[in-house]
């Protein structure tokens, strides 16, 4: 296949930052990036969600003009990916999987350099770089070497080092792998604040993340988007079935037996019965157990987790 076959559509209305076509790509007999269509709009913050090895570190690597598509196309702000890829890397900001940062610079030296070579003016750089420093949290440790920094503090320098040029798009690649729930948080703070200024294009394996933060979500598995749209639309289009928990006294063989004969799935532990089935009705289940002699001290639908949205999709577990 060739990697300037038709190019992807630039929208008429030109709200689109980012489009694909067919993108694919392979490495020898191994797809690992295998026809994807994306339409990303300008200001959203799409997530796309997937496993290791799913293939979302390979399609930003090839939308940041760092690996040519072996066929399909796509357009950044316009521009070919192909065909203009200076172009596109004025407008774009990377922060990459791995951190790129020398162990004996500063966080502002590291600034500078970045200023340097987008040919940023020195004053404007000099605010520039103090306004994300303090806005990331990093202004009074701007002069420490890296070397002396924790793992998330160089995850935001890097998310800094994306934005010092104040790109339209900022592609951010598992930015809080690895780091703990406090770090995890603290960089989600961050990047909300940039949500509806830039258009930003996240990569992760953390559901929670994706969920949090994202206008929609791609779910990408084996090199192919195998679901697309909001958290809320995921996680109410994808599943066929409904869960109730209920706590209970007198959960007797008789209420138990009672339930299971009315729906699909039922199981009892320690006074906490679940059930599942296509259609629940609340308040019929509560009724069935007080018919049934048992007393209901509280219950809740449980509403899916997109977690339950891709292990029903994939038929996987999350691969860390």
């Amino acid at each position: 296949m060739s990697s300037t076959s038709t190019p992807a559509t630039k929208s008429a209305n030109d709200t689109f930052a980012i489009q694909t076509h067919q993108l694919t790509r392979l490495f020898g007999s191994l797809v690992a990036v295998d026809g994807i269509d994306l339409s990303i709009k300008k200001g959203e913050l799409f997530a796309l969600l997937g496993p290791n090895g799913a293939g979302k570190t390979t399609t930003i690597s090839m939308l940041c003009c760092l690996l040519k598509p072996t066929g399909g196309s796509a357009t950044i702000m316009g521009h070919d990916i192909c065909k203009q890829a200076f172009k596109i890397k004025e407008s774009i900001g990377v922060s990459p999987q791995e951190t790129t940062l020398s162990e004996h610079l500063n966080a502002r030296e590291h600034l500078d350099l970045i200023g340097r070579i987008h040919k940023i003016d020195p004053a404007e750089l000099k605010l520039r770089s103090q306004e994300l420093l303090e806005t990331m949290g990093l202004a009074e440790r701007a002069k420490d070497q890296v070397r002396t920094f924790s793992g998330g503090m160089k995850r935001r320098l890097s998310i800094i080092m994306a934005l010092i040029h104040n790109p339209e798009i900022v592609f951010l690649d598992e930015p809080t792998l690895g780091l703990d729930p406090q770090a995890r948080r603290a960089i989600w703070d961050y990047i909300s604040r940039f949500k509806g200024e830039k258009t930003i294009l996240l990569t992760t394996h953390y559901m929670d993340e994706a969920d949090i933060l994202s206008d929609r979500i791609g779910i990408i598995d084996n090199g192919k988007i195998v679901a697309l749209g909001t958290a809320s639309e995921l996680k109410t289009g994808a599943l066929d079935k409904h869960t109730m928990i209920v706590y209970a006294w007198n959960l007797t063989r008789k209420a138990i037996a009672e339930m299971k004969s009315k729906y699909a799935e039922v199981t009892v532990t320690d006074g906490t019965m679940q059930i599942t089935d296509k259609q629940l009705d609340f308040r019929e289940v509560v009724d069935r157990l007080h018919g049934a002699g048992a007393f209901v001290r509280s219950a809740y639908v449980k509403e899916p987790t997109l977690e339950d949205v891709f292990l029903r999709i994939t038929g996987k577990e999350l691969r860390e």
